[in-house]
């Protein structure tokens, strides 16, 4: 080695850090930087956990969601059937106060109803993302006449204003099997509200990855992998999803809080869950009837939905930019 070469060597600055780094990583990194994202995740990850520990919750506070205490129990409702207790009957045993009305304890109905909410958006989610992906990717990159008609579905779906149809297609797929004198029972109710949202919810993800995969088939390392023999399946899970899974983690952040709002909304309309199970939306609607003469009831659901579909909304952004960093806010 020369003289030369060896101070070359010396001199030259050392790799950076950055080029031995996965795009994972690196991804990793900026969105750890990024204080929003940070506390809006866990903001997040708070609701799901006390979504999935709400039993054990509640069976440490000593109260369940159904018990009607107020009734069962004197000097708890006044006349009117409000709390005697000033705001909303917030005590030591009662920690959110009273339902007007039944008398049931807010804190655990809230609890069940934020797990029942992010059950329902969760499993929509999942369903809309899956179907969304195979039909987007399919039609993008065969082509052709199946491109052409799941094209004009997608068009008609998005056609639709779906908030309508949710409202109007919910009852009648209930009708088709419960008879109108018979209570329709909560499990047929949540699947029915999960098969309508999902009906009308994939199309717009299908599109966006529709026109990902049709600039993507185009791109060299598809005609390679053509060259070499690969199937269409090898290149759909080998070429196409790897560079897919930046829109499609994104949309289900975003996507999952919209759900959210969407069946707490049905269930206010009534056309939802029904006044019985816990829900986010059931607790709006009936403090929608009451916040004249008790404001409180109506306080714990409405800031707990605006801060978690304020910080999923944050959170999706933060992995937009964290995944993608050529966006700007």
């Amino acid at each position: 080695m020369t003289d030369e070469s060896v101070e070359k060597s010396i001199t030259s600055p050392t790799p950076k850090a950055n080029e031995s780094r996965s795009p994972g990583q690196l991804a990793w990194l900026r969105f750890k930087r990024d204080r929003t994202g940070v506390i809006s995740a866990l903001v997040v990850i708070f609701f799901f956990v006390v979504a999935i520990a709400a039993p054990l919750i509640a069976t440490l506070y000593g109260k369940d969601p159904t018990t009607t205490y107020g009734i069962n129990t004197p000097g708890l409702l006044g006349d009117n059937s409000f709390p005697i207790k000033p705001n909303g009957g917030i005590s030591s045993d009662f920690w959110f106060g009273l339902e007007p009305g039944l008398g049931r304890d807010v804190f655990t109905f809230l609890i069940y109803g934020i797990r029942n909410s992010l059950l329902i958006a969760a499993a929509v989610t999942v369903l809309v993302m899956i179907i969304g992906v195979v039909v987007g990717v399919t039609a993008g990159y065969v082509g052709g006449k199946s491109d052409w008609f799941i094209g004009r579905v997608i068009d008609i779906l998005l056609a639709f204003p779906s908030q309508l149809f949710f409202v109007a297609f919910t009852p009648v797929v209930l009708a088709l099997f419960v008879a109108p004198d018979e209570n329709t029972p909560t499990w047929l109710t949540v699947v029915s509200l999960i098969g309508v949202l999902t009906a009308f919810g994939w199309a717009s993800i299908a599109r966006l990855l529709r026109g990902q995969v049709l600039a993507l088939r185009e791109r060299e390392f598809v005609e390679a992998a053509k060259v070499t023999g690969a199937s269409p399946a090898r290149i759909i899970f080998k070429e196409l999803l790897p560079n897919l899974w930046t829109p499609i983690l994104i949309q289900a952040t975003l996507l999952l809080p919209t759900m959210v709002t969407t069946e707490a909304g049905l269930a206010f309309l009534g056309v939802g869950v029904k006044e019985t199970t816990p829900d986010w939306g059931v607790m709006l609607g009936r403090a929608a009837d009451v916040y004249q003469d008790d404001i409180t009831y109506l306080l714990f659901p409405g800031i707990t939905m605006v801060i978690f579909v304020l910080a999923f909304n944050l959170l999706g952004d933060s992995m937009r930019d964290a995944l993608d960093p050529k966006t700007k806010r």
